[in-house]
Protein backbone atom coordinates (compact mmCIF):
# COMPACT_ATOMS: atom_id res chain seq x y z
CA UNK A 1 0.00 0.00 0.00
CA UNK A 2 1.01 3.43 -0.83
CA UNK A 3 1.25 6.24 0.82
CA UNK A 4 0.28 9.01 -1.14
CA UNK A 5 -2.95 10.98 -1.38
CA UNK A 6 -4.71 11.20 -4.41
CA UNK A 7 -4.75 14.35 -6.22
CA UNK A 8 -7.32 16.80 -5.27
CA UNK A 9 -10.61 17.45 -7.67
CA UNK A 10 -9.68 19.09 -10.94
CA UNK A 11 -5.90 19.25 -10.62
CA UNK A 12 -3.06 17.32 -12.47
CA UNK A 13 -0.20 15.31 -10.95
CA UNK A 14 1.84 18.18 -11.84
CA UNK A 15 -0.29 21.20 -10.44
CA UNK A 16 -0.51 18.84 -7.25
CA UNK A 17 2.87 17.47 -6.68
CA UNK A 18 5.31 20.15 -7.24
CA UNK A 19 8.45 17.99 -7.42
CA UNK A 20 6.79 16.24 -10.37
CA UNK A 21 8.70 18.23 -12.92
CA UNK A 22 12.00 16.84 -11.88
CA UNK A 23 10.85 13.24 -11.12
CA UNK A 24 9.68 13.26 -14.56
CA UNK A 25 12.73 14.76 -15.79
CA UNK A 26 15.33 12.78 -13.88
CA UNK A 27 13.25 9.55 -14.92
CA UNK A 28 13.15 10.69 -18.95
CA UNK A 29 17.05 11.40 -18.33
CA UNK A 30 18.16 8.58 -17.12
CA UNK A 31 16.05 6.50 -19.48
CA UNK A 32 17.97 8.13 -22.27
CA UNK A 33 21.40 7.35 -20.87
CA UNK A 34 20.45 3.88 -20.34
CA UNK A 35 19.21 3.76 -23.69
CA UNK A 36 22.36 4.97 -25.27
CA UNK A 37 24.25 2.84 -22.92
CA UNK A 38 22.73 -0.15 -23.81
CA UNK A 39 22.79 0.28 -27.43
CA UNK A 40 26.56 1.42 -27.61
CA UNK A 41 27.38 -1.78 -26.10
CA UNK A 42 25.15 -3.43 -28.14
CA UNK A 43 27.18 -1.85 -31.31
CA UNK A 44 30.03 -2.96 -29.77
CA UNK A 45 29.85 -6.04 -29.49
CA UNK A 46 28.24 -6.84 -32.79
CA UNK A 47 30.97 -5.46 -34.03
CA UNK A 48 33.09 -7.85 -32.18
CA UNK A 49 31.29 -10.72 -33.10
CA UNK A 50 31.42 -9.67 -36.57
CA UNK A 51 35.25 -8.76 -37.19
CA UNK A 52 37.34 -9.47 -34.33
CA UNK A 53 40.99 -8.96 -35.76
CA UNK A 54 39.88 -5.43 -36.41
CA UNK A 55 37.80 -4.54 -33.08
CA UNK A 56 41.04 -5.53 -31.49
CA UNK A 57 43.15 -3.20 -33.77
CA UNK A 58 40.82 -0.35 -33.17
CA UNK A 59 41.02 -0.85 -29.53
CA UNK A 60 44.52 -1.17 -29.28
CA UNK A 61 47.47 0.55 -30.68
CA UNK A 62 49.11 -1.64 -33.45
CA UNK A 63 51.89 -1.51 -35.82
CA UNK A 64 49.40 -1.29 -38.38
CA UNK A 65 47.91 1.90 -36.86
CA UNK A 66 49.41 5.29 -35.97
CA UNK A 67 46.42 5.61 -33.75
CA UNK A 68 44.21 4.12 -32.18
CA UNK A 69 40.24 4.34 -32.38
CA UNK A 70 39.51 5.78 -28.97
CA UNK A 71 42.48 8.05 -29.39
CA UNK A 72 41.84 9.73 -32.74
CA UNK A 73 38.02 10.19 -31.21
CA UNK A 74 39.25 11.93 -28.45
CA UNK A 75 41.19 13.99 -30.54
CA UNK A 76 38.78 15.05 -32.59
CA UNK A 77 36.33 15.43 -29.68
CA UNK A 78 38.56 18.08 -28.68
CA UNK A 79 39.08 19.80 -31.82
CA UNK A 80 35.11 19.83 -32.59
CA UNK A 81 34.83 21.48 -28.92
CA UNK A 82 37.59 24.27 -29.83
CA UNK A 83 35.78 24.83 -33.19
CA UNK A 84 32.56 24.88 -31.80
CA UNK A 85 33.28 27.19 -28.49
CA UNK A 86 36.02 29.48 -30.79
CA UNK A 87 33.11 30.04 -33.66
CA UNK A 88 30.07 30.42 -31.70
CA UNK A 89 32.16 33.01 -29.47
CA UNK A 90 33.42 34.70 -32.15
CA UNK A 91 29.91 35.43 -33.64
CA UNK A 92 28.51 36.62 -30.40
CA UNK A 93 30.94 39.25 -29.64
CA UNK A 94 30.70 40.40 -33.12
CA UNK A 95 26.89 40.56 -32.84
CA UNK A 96 27.66 42.51 -29.97
CA UNK A 97 30.67 44.71 -31.14
CA UNK A 98 28.32 45.55 -34.42
CA UNK A 99 25.06 46.40 -32.24
CA UNK A 100 27.12 48.79 -30.46
CA UNK A 101 25.89 48.26 -26.87
CA UNK A 102 27.57 48.86 -23.66
CA UNK A 103 25.95 46.11 -21.72
CA UNK A 104 23.94 43.48 -21.63
CA UNK A 105 21.19 45.12 -20.29
CA UNK A 106 21.52 47.50 -23.98
CA UNK A 107 21.99 44.32 -26.19
CA UNK A 108 18.77 42.98 -25.02
CA UNK A 109 16.83 45.93 -25.35
CA UNK A 110 18.01 45.84 -28.71
CA UNK A 111 17.55 42.72 -29.88
CA UNK A 112 14.20 42.70 -28.21
CA UNK A 113 13.47 45.91 -30.70
CA UNK A 114 14.74 44.30 -33.65
CA UNK A 115 13.60 40.71 -33.71
CA UNK A 116 9.78 39.97 -34.16
CA UNK A 117 7.82 39.58 -31.22
CA UNK A 118 6.92 36.69 -29.84
CA UNK A 119 2.45 36.38 -29.30
CA UNK A 120 1.53 35.61 -25.62
CA UNK A 121 -1.11 32.52 -25.89
CA UNK A 122 -2.64 33.61 -23.09
CA UNK A 123 -5.30 32.46 -22.73
CA UNK A 124 -4.60 29.52 -24.34
CA UNK A 125 -6.19 28.55 -27.52
CA UNK A 126 -6.49 24.77 -26.83
CA UNK A 127 -5.22 22.27 -24.28
CA UNK A 128 -1.76 22.58 -22.43
CA UNK A 129 -1.93 19.84 -19.76
CA UNK A 130 -2.14 16.26 -20.71
CA UNK A 131 -2.10 13.19 -18.38
CA UNK A 132 -0.01 11.74 -20.33
CA UNK A 133 1.75 10.58 -23.63
CA UNK A 134 -1.56 8.64 -24.28
CA UNK A 135 -3.71 11.60 -23.83
CA UNK A 136 -1.69 14.02 -25.74
CA UNK A 137 -1.25 11.58 -28.86
CA UNK A 138 -5.29 11.06 -28.87
CA UNK A 139 -5.33 15.02 -28.59
CA UNK A 140 -3.10 15.39 -31.29
CA UNK A 141 -4.88 12.67 -33.57
CA UNK A 142 -8.41 15.10 -32.99
CA UNK A 143 -6.29 18.45 -33.51
CA UNK A 144 -7.95 20.19 -36.24
CA UNK A 145 -10.70 17.84 -37.16
CA UNK A 146 -13.06 19.56 -34.46
CA UNK A 147 -12.75 22.67 -36.79
CA UNK A 148 -13.35 20.79 -40.09
CA UNK A 149 -16.06 18.55 -38.37
CA UNK A 150 -17.77 22.16 -37.52
CA UNK A 151 -17.34 23.45 -40.69
CA UNK A 152 -19.26 20.66 -42.39
CA UNK A 153 -21.88 19.88 -40.07
CA UNK A 154 -23.12 23.96 -40.75
CA UNK A 155 -25.55 24.29 -42.87
CA UNK A 156 -24.47 25.97 -46.34
CA UNK A 157 -26.60 29.28 -46.69
CA UNK A 158 -27.32 29.47 -50.29
CA UNK A 159 -28.89 32.62 -51.24
CA UNK A 160 -31.21 31.93 -54.69
CA UNK A 161 -31.86 34.08 -56.94
CA UNK A 162 -35.77 33.84 -57.79
CA UNK A 163 -35.95 34.27 -61.42
CA UNK A 164 -39.73 35.59 -63.02
CA UNK A 165 -39.91 34.07 -66.74
CA UNK A 166 -42.28 35.04 -68.95
CA UNK A 167 -43.89 32.97 -71.13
Amino acid sequence: MTNEEPNPPGLTQAEADPKYAFKASAFLAGVAGVSALFGFGATLSYVKKKDPTFFDKGVAMGPTLAESGAALATRALGWGTLYAVGGCSILFLSLWKLSGCNNLQEFRMKMGNNLPKIRKNDPPQSRTEFEGLSDLMRYLETWGSEEKQEKASSPLIVEAKSSSSSS
